[in-house]
């Protein structure tokens, strides 16, 4: 539920080179109806997969209901059951059980981030099988055998997480949750994060940040006690372990070691070498095996895209797919028999749909229609990856979305999206209130700033200690961009984005407050002192690497103060808008409550919308609706003249 605030009374945390572009040719389309926000979310979110022990159904998440539920569907195709019935926080899918169609789900409490793992039983009780209620716990996977799980908690110490197994053997449909009994596997007191297991147990692999750009990565042999350093290198480089082979011979991983692109190499545990395993030209973002090693998945961050590649490990060579639908193919999971494979298609036009694809036949099929039955979907708008130039000449990414049916010598109003991070990107996949923006006459470009992921290290690392400065000149520089289209009201150019992104949007209204006609904020942080010392206790095995990012609060004071918008409130002269959630752990409400305080008392219009059961994101289709609503009725408010056409309604 919303809460709305009226102060006073309550006082990073998404080469086509285009030197303009010409007005788009408007005899193709039309201008489509306008939709509502209610119409555009019955749109059905969903995600996850997993299959039932004898693959005939799959288990997924839905917020069909309102919130997300776990649902199953049959492999044959048809109605979707639901199992569970949360009315108030999300529940995540995670896995069936390996021989029962009891699953694992998780959930946390109105968004604070303290995920804990449930059983759903065969009679459809539940239970919180890590009930600790100040630990954090998130699945890490099945063991090989299928007699136990492996999850990590912070529950022995809230900075850091161990390593845990779940021993479910003595367990059974009719037994109680409580004979499942946890050991620990790794105690992890230094700070590292876990990566893959060896199947016999034996073997974890490590990794330590030291900076973002930068990292380590160790073996841990849990018959020895041995912890090896398997990355010894100089300059900056990251190390990403995927998975031991199948007879636990070596370990593969990713890394962009001398290289701008994250690469596979293969790390023999015998003679303790490496070699390069697969190179692409742009970062393979992970691999795995399945169940019995037949296949190997790959997947390629291809320029905004997912790219995968599926080799059959016994042949040596890459399995030929069938054309599958046009979009991103992400979600990959092959079933255990490794007859049946799941995956998930999506576009800038097209919401996450399910497929199920038979290795033996060849063929495939769509298991869920997700888009709401109110929208047409030729009435989308399909995202443009182009590139521009900024003020010192490098070329910056973003993807363009442009209203249908644009008439010669009309102007339309825009706004700026940027993402989270720092060190997110902005893809080409389905968002619903980017889609209703469009659909209201907004032409969105979504920015991937310097510091954003995906384009090589670089690029990634070329905003370091630079944050709120050459990234925001990246965004300001894409107005030059706008302007060249020949149909964007270039004073009518808003800002847009959430976390990191509400960061750069409220740094755009204190640092260049002539640029931007308005602002949209959403949860972004504000104070970079009180946000860099807040962080929540979980990220401390990254906290040193995020402060020799952005800054170290206690050496870098001045710094980050100057770079905090808080502090320069009085220099904000356009309208804004802040979304917060109540029980946000990263940037917490406060953040927003004193810029909103600050910039009302110098008379800067600002509407706040606070969720009361939301945190860093909105979960919730309700909130989601009056959060998305809000924002387009904002920029209307701001950015089009009273006698603007409002187009025709869609029935």
């Amino acid at each position: 539920m919303k809460k709305v605030i009226s102060l006073p009374g309550i006082v990073l945390f998404m080469i086509l080179l285009v030197s303009g572009c010409s007005q788009p040719d408007s005899g193709g389309s039309e201008k489509a109806p306008r939709y509502s926000i209610e119409q555009f979310m019955k749109t059905v979110n969903i995600r996850g997969s997993s299959f039932s022990p004898d693959e005939s159904h799959i288990l997924f998440s839905s917020n069909e209901t309102g919130i997300y539920n776990c649902y199953e569907i049959p492999v044959e195709g048809g109605e979707p059951v639901q199992l569970t019935a949360s009315e108030d926080d999300y529940a995540f899918a995670i896995s069936y059980f390996p021989e029962d169609k009891r699953f694992l789900f998780t959930s946390d409490q109105g968004g604070n981030e303290i995920n804990h793992i449930y059983l759903r039983d065969m009679d459809g009780s539940i239970t919180d099988i890590t009930p600790d209620a100040a630990s954090k716990n998130s699945f890490w996977g099945w063991s090989y055998d299928k007699k136990s799980f492996f999850f990590q908690s912070n529950k022995r110490d809230e900075r850091y997480f161990d390593l845990m197994e779940m021993d479910i053997s003595s367990s059974g449909p009719d037994s109680e949750a409580g004979l499942m009994t946890a050991t620990t596997l790794y105690e992890n007191k230094d700070g590292y994060s876990i990566g893959a297991i060896s199947r016999d147990k034996r073997y974890v692999s490590l990794v330590k940040s030291i900076t973002t750009n930068n990292n380590e990565m160790y073996l841990f042999d849990r018959e020895s006690g041995e912890i090896l350093l398997l990355s010894p290198h100089e300059g900056d480089a990251k190390f990403d372990p995927q998975y031991f082979s199948a007879d636990g011979a070596y370990l593969i991983y990713t890394t962009d070691e001398d290289s701008e692109f994250m690469y596979l190499k293969k790390y023999h545990l015998t003679d303790r070498e490496s070699e390069v395993y697969e190179k692409a030209d742009w970062d393979i973002w992970y691999s795995y095996l399945s169940r019995n090693g037949k296949y190997r998945v790959v997947a390629v961050n291809n320029d905004a895209k997912t790219e995968i590649k599926i080799y059959n490990e016994a042949e040596g060579k890459l399995v030929k797919l069938p054309e599958f639908p046009s979009g991103d193919i992400t979600s990959v999971n092959i079933s255990d028999s490794e007859k049946l494979m799941t995956f998930y298609v999506n576009s800038s036009t097209s919401p996450n749909n399910l497929y199920v694809y038979d290795f033996e036949t060849g063929a495939y099929k769509k298991l869920t229609s997700t888009l709401s039955p109110e929208i047409d979907p030729e009435h989308l708008v399909a995202g443009e990856v182009i590139r521009f130039s900024s003020f010192d000449g490098l070329q910056v990414p973003a993807i363009l979305y442009t209203p249908k049916g644009i008439v010669p010598g009309e102007k339309l109003p825009a706004s700026l999206w940027i993402h989270g991070g720092p060190g997110g990107q902005s893809r080409l996949g389905y968002s619903a209130v980017i889609q209703y923006m469009v659909n209201h006459g907004y032409v969105v470009l979504a920015v991937n700033n310097r510091g954003s992921s995906g384009y090589g290290k670089t690029f990634y690392k070329a905003d370091d200690k630079k944050h709120g400065d050459v990234d925001l000149k990246d965004c300001i520089e894409s107005k030059k961009f706008l302007a060249s289209l020949g149909y964007v009201e270039s004073d009518k150019i808003a800002i847009t984005g959430g976390s990191y992104g509400g960061y750069m949007v409220m740094a755009a209204l204190a640092f260049a407050p002539d640029e931007f006609a308005a602002g949209v904020d959403i949860f972004g942080v504000t104070n970079w002192l009180r946000t860099l010392k807040s962080i929540p206790p979980w990220w401390s095995s990254f906290r040193d690497a995020l402060y020799d990012e952005l800054g170290n609060p206690e050496t870098d004071s001045l710094a980050l103060y100057n770079k905090s918008p808080l502090f320069f409130a009085d220099d904000i002269t356009k309208p804004f808008i802040v979304l917060q959630g109540a029980n946000d752990p990263r940037v917490l409400q406060v953040e927003s409550d004193e810029i909103v305080e600050a910039a009302r008392a110098n008379g800067v219009p600002v509407e706040y919308i606070v969720f009361d059961d939301e945190g860093h994101g909105f979960t919730k289709k309700e909130n989601q609706i009056v959060a998305w609503e809000a924002i387009v009725k904002f920029l209307d408010k701001f950015l089009k003249e009273e006698t603007d056409d409002p187009g025709t309604p869609a029935e």
